[in-house]
């Protein structure tokens, strides 16, 4: 018997999360090939800029996704508190980027 996979925050939007994800991926092998083909400096930077923007929507639909389905199901155990105080950290650790 195999035990079914947890319903995440992000489970209804995963398809298209999965989709961005391998963008991401092709855009960031593009960079490579520029930088292999000695591109210049500022074309890349804003290559990897897009790459940066790009991952930040998928990570605030991360974040939206386990406010409203993760934080909610927590809540109902009795642990708003903790969940929060983990979602803001997360929230924290992206913020420090750069």
């Amino acid at each position: 018997m195999t035990t079914p996979a947890p319903i995440r925050g992000y489970t209804a939007s995963k398809d298209q999360l999965l989709a961005r994800l391998r963008r991401v991926e092709g855009q960031v092998r593009g960079i490579e090939k520029m930088v292999d083909e000695d591109r210049y400096c500022i074309d890349v930077l804003t290559q990897i800029s897009a790459i940066q923007a790009a991952l930040d929507k998928v990570a605030l639909g991360l974040l939206d996704g386990h406010a409203r389905h993760c934080m909610h199901s927590g809540a109902a155990e009795g642990r708003a508190d903790e969940m929060a105080t983990e979602m803001m950290a997360a929230v924290g650790r992206l913020m420090k980027r750069g």
